[in-house]
């Protein structure tokens, strides 16, 4: 049998009636599996290169051959487009379908590509979105593909008009997934781009690692299976719904909507959601209703769970017991954002500020740990890293504890894969 497409639970099925309750859900959503090859949804991209100079060397000629491999997965269905930048923006091949003569003209035009010039991340980035943006396949995945090892430093620089332009384009059906490469890119700003643009974000430490990151996103991209899914919480009035998970909420009276973006073939994403209740009476209940939605009506009609809590008095309320999967997963999610302000606190100098926010979240998931060994382990880990980010720490080593927590909160291994549910029995 499969997995079903939502299974939600809460961490304690009691509320306060004068106490104003804080419960957390966990909803796994699982992605139906791709139907075959040739079937699969086509894809239209985008894929921008940082050719400044400090791409010179193995950096370029690297990211060239992995974008020409990536280039060879793709189908006469398909369409895509190369856009180089440094203070200049050139499109090296315009967007087109991915014939076997056009996928040829771009390795061949690839291998012209030169390191050179300062860093207009704006303009290669906004070029190769308007490429993707002008021939948008309506049934199909329009993703901008963006790869640099620098900070941007010519035209558009300030990191929130960027992300609202990530946003905006979302919105227009265009998502962003961007690559920093080496220590010297800004990793909060091309993670906000990919969060505020729908897509990934992937840290590259060494060279070797480039093929691999454009390769596993280019292959992620071509599972897709459901596009622009949401998570839409019905709750009565008065229930104020946050999601702990790093995925942007709308909400419009008793709906909030939590969007997930697309997902691939058996794709799992966990959302961790708090609830807050207003006062109530004894004996009376509030519930919630969760809906999986998607652009096309790939989950169906099925898709959907409910949850109830009870309002009780307050020894009732003391003495339940909590759903320990919940608490594990809301414990990972705080430790994540715990770990990536360290990181920014680590950056800008302030290393007591660091290690006492990361001492503080692991002495909170220790007070309701008990005797469970995986948070015990997780409060631990966190005891270790806030002595560590209480000092200065390389880039380096800044990147991939940035890279591990955002990949964790987003559902995905600490190195950036996406999580498949498990073969069906």
């Amino acid at each position: 049998m499969t997995a079903p497409a939502i299974a939600i639970r809460t961490d304690r099925r009691y509320i306060r009636a004068n106490g104003r309750s804080r419960r957390f859900i966990l909803a796994r959503v699982v992605a139906p599996a791709a139907r075959s090859i040739s079937g699969r949804t086509p894809v239209n991209l985008a894929i921008v290169l940082d050719r400044s100079g400090s791409m010179s060397g193995a950096k370029l000629a690297t990211a060239k051959l992995a974008v020409a491999e990536a280039i060879g997965h793709l189908l006469p269905t398909d369409r895509f487009s190369v856009v180089v930048y440094d203070d200049k923006v050139d499109v090296v091949i315009e967007s087109t379908t991915a014939t076997a003569e056009a996928r040829h003209a771009a390795i061949r035009r690839l291998d012209e590509i030169e390191a050179r010039g300062s860093t207009d991340l704006a303009g290669g980035w906004l070029r190769g979105c308007e490429q993707v943006a002008a021939n948008l396949l309506s049934a199909g995945v329009n993703r901008c593909l963006l790869l640099t090892d620098g900070l941007a430093n010519v035209g558009m620089t300030d990191p929130s008009e960027l992300t609202a332009h990530a946003a905006e384009l979302r919105a227009r059906g265009v998502s962003t997934t961007t690559f920093g490469v080496g220590t010297d890119f800004d990793e909060g700003l091309l993670a906000d781009l990919a969060d505020a643009g729908g897509g990934h974000f992937y840290y590259i430490s060494d060279v070797a690692q480039i093929r691999d990151a454009i390769t596993t996103e280019v292959g992620e991209t071509l599972e897709i299976v459901a596009r622009d899914v949401t998570l839409d919480v019905m709750a009565r009035d008065g229930i104020h719904v946050e999601s702990i998970t790093p995925h942007k909420v709308a909400a419009r009276g008793g709906r909030s909507t939590v969007m997930l973006g697309d997902l691939g073939s058996e794709q799992i994403v966990e959302v961790v959601l708090r609830l807050t209740f207003p006062f109530g009476t004894v004996g009376h209940d509030a519930g919630a209703i969760l809906t999986i939605e998607d652009r096309d009506g790939v989950f169906g009609a099925e898709a959907q769970a409910r949850l109830t809590w009870d309002y009780a008095d307050t020894a009732t309320n003391d003495q339940q017991a909590r759903d320990i999967e919940v608490d594990r997963a809301v414990a990972r999610m705080f430790a994540a954002r715990a770990m990536q302000e360290a990181v920014r606190l680590n950056r800008n100098g302030e290393y007591g500020q660091a290690g006492t926010l990361v001492a503080s979240t692991a002495s909170r998931i220790r007070s309701y740990a008990h005797r469970d060994p995986e948070l015990r382990r997780l409060a631990d880990e966190l005891a270790a890293q806030s002595v560590r980010f209480g000092a200065p720490v390389p880039d380096a080593l800044r990147k991939q504890a940035y890279f591990a927590s955002s990949n964790i909160a987003r559902s995905r291994t600490s190195e950036g894969y996406s999580v498949k549910s498990a073969k069906r029995v």
